[in-house]
């Protein structure tokens, strides 16, 4: 029995938004106090070089767990190839109303409509300056809820040169379904003037700060075969440098029936993981190894890993599957690799 077995039950006895607060704050002491070296032992090194930049190990931290930036070194003690913060947005914001989490364990999965509560990207930016991790950090950007839809490009600008010189990649989030009408980004002329814009600025940031920063742009797990041949054209038509697949799901065939399948939000966890899976296999069918594919959505075990890196992902990232099964899931998974 693992130590995070023991302290679970009394996690879930709490509020999610509570206990996902708690968990950062007990992670942070134990690193803080020299604890985490031994409860999370090092992991030998599975190198991985993509978008001109080395991954310690496959498995990365999905953003939306530390979306302030406020404790990269206590997670990247965890073990972790590499570290994702974020969803950031150019104002501070507090997000949706509460309750606005939600855990349904026998389904081992999280309902979220969290609506990207941060407190703005120069406040992640100067956490981002304090901490010690040297690692891979991705910089996840979005927009302001009150910014119109039209003017959503002038957001992830403003996000892209303000990360641009912190962050090892940035990556575009127009696939959260907790902004109203934010998905559209996704559809027809929407998302070829966004990449255009967004690819440009990244041209001319590279002469201004001497650095290439790569561009990954996430999309949803509800997305048909056609919507997949489609965006996979503009990521290679705009030159993106990498995907991830995928975001929360707005569909709940997963949870049909249950008390809490009825509320808005984002599903992730368990039943999102065949849907992920599908995307990152129609993606890898289109893309064929010409940028890399990172999944997320469903990772709840080694095997779980070892799917999604079997049909055309090269990297990986947790969430739920933390909530459910711990700390130890990082190691677990990079030992089987």
């Amino acid at each position: 029995m693992n130590l995070y077995s023991l302290v679970r039950p009394a996690l879930f006895s709490l509020d999610p938004e509570t206990a996902h607060d708690v968990t950062l704050k007990l992670l942070q002491v134990a690193y803080l106090s020299g604890l985490s070296k031994f409860l999370y032992p090092a992991l030998p090194d599975k190198p991985v070089t993509l978008m001109g930049l080395e991954f310690k190990n496959p498995v990365g931290l999905a953003a939306g767990l530390d979306k302030n930036g406020a404790y990269i070194d206590a997670l990247s003690a965890l073990g972790f190839g590499f570290i994702e913060i974020g969803t950031v947005t150019p104002r501070p914001q507090p997000g949706n109303p509460k309750p606005r989490l939600f855990r349904l364990p026998k389904q081992r999965a999280i309902i979220n409509r969290m609506g990207f509560n941060n407190k703005g990207v120069d406040s992640l930016l100067e956490r981002l300056g304090r901490s010690r991790y040297r690692g891979v950090i991705g910089i996840n950007i979005g927009k302001n809820f009150d910014t119109p839809i039209g003017q959503a490009t002038d957001d992830y600008l403003f996000g892209l040169r303000k990360a641009y010189a912190a962050a090892s990649y940035i990556t575009i989030n127009i696939s959260s379904p907790n902004t109203k009408n934010l998905r559209q980004l996704q559809q027809g002329d929407d998302i070829k003037n966004l990449l255009q814009a967004l690819k440009q600025e990244q041209l001319k940031l590279q002469k201004q700060h001497s650095k290439y920063t790569p561009l990954v742009l996430k999309i949803a797990p509800d997305l048909t075969p056609e919507d997949i041949i489609r965006i996979a054209a503009l990521l290679l038509q705009f030159e993106m440098d990498g995907v991830i697949a995928t975001n929360t799901t707005i569909a709940r065939e997963g949870i049909a029936g249950h008390p809490l399948a009825d509320e808005a939000g984002g599903l992730s966890g368990a039943p999102v993981k065949d849907a992920a899976t599908a995307v990152v296999k129609g993606l890898a069918g289109e893309l064929n190894g010409k940028l890399p594919i990172i999944a997320a959505g469903g990772i709840m075990s080694v095997e779980d890993a070892l799917e999604k890196l079997a049909v055309g992902a090269s990297l990986i990232q947790l969430y739920s599957g933390l909530i459910y099964q711990g700390p130890g899931l990082v190691a677990d998974i990079v030992r089987s690799l």
